[in-house]
């Protein structure tokens, strides 16, 4: 007699889940390389975050998709509706991730660890003496289902996420990090409190209702020293 084991019945369920996912079909239809690209959207117009004429950059960029919206944000005279935005660019975008990335016309792909000479010499070039107006990060661990190393684990990439906008993003720029529920959520809350002058957490409707997957948006760098 065969069995099944969890791991297979979990495997089909996400498989029938992302085959009939609303967010996977619209991602299909607009030419959008991944379904994240909607919570970016919905981040984004609750925030006002991105405009045309800023220098944004993606970290943690693979495979695409929030580039390509940034893409189209920055296009305005650009056809609407196509996740694969064409014409004339409005400003400048900066995508960096460890893993490759198919190329995406007028985006600056870095492939390399930002935390690297050799990465970080690259980005200085593609900034030519700017900084960074948005700083978006949807940078997230291999989970091993080890709930306290998974939780140090996102707390670390947030952790770089922040050191990277206090070192290149403007005074008035935003930072958005994908954290999780759960460990290390309420200390990574504290710490961008810390850092910036105001900060919201949101979860988009494009996260799937029982993921505890959300995001932390900071709008305003805190001087030193100040509270």
């Amino acid at each position: 007699m065969k069995t099944r084991t969890p791991g297979k019945k979990v495997n089909k369920a996400w498989l029938h889940d992302h085959i009939n996912d609303p967010y996977v079909k619209q991602a299909q239809r607009d030419g959008f390389r991944a379904r994240a690209a909607y919570k970016l959207k919905e981040i984004d117009e609750s925030f006002g975050l991105i405009k045309p004429g800023q220098v944004v950059v993606d970290l943690g960029s693979s495979p695409g998709a929030w580039s390509q919206y940034v893409r189209r944000r920055l296009s305005p005279k650009s056809a609407t509706g196509g996740g694969a935005a064409t014409g004339e660019l409005n400003g400048v975008i900066i995508a960096m991730d460890i893993l490759p990335m198919e190329p995406i016309e007028g985006v600056c792909f870095l492939q390399g660890d930002f935390r690297e000479a050799s990465t970080l010499k690259g980005l200085e070039a593609a900034l030519a003496g700017r900084q960074a107006d948005v700083v978006v990060s949807d940078m997230a661990p291999n989970l091993s289902g080890i709930g306290s190393a998974d939780a140090a684990r996102v707390v670390h990439l947030v952790e770089l996420a922040i050191e990277f906008a206090l070192a290149h993003l403007k005074p008035e720029g935003a930072l958005v990090v994908k954290l999780f529920h759960g460990g290390g959520y309420d200390e990574l809350v504290r710490l961008f409190r810390e850092t910036f002058r105001v900060v919201k957490p949101f979860k988009p409707k494009a996260s799937r209702d029982r993921s505890s997957e959300t995001f932390l948006v900071g709008q305003g760098l805190k001087r030193a020293g100040q509270n």
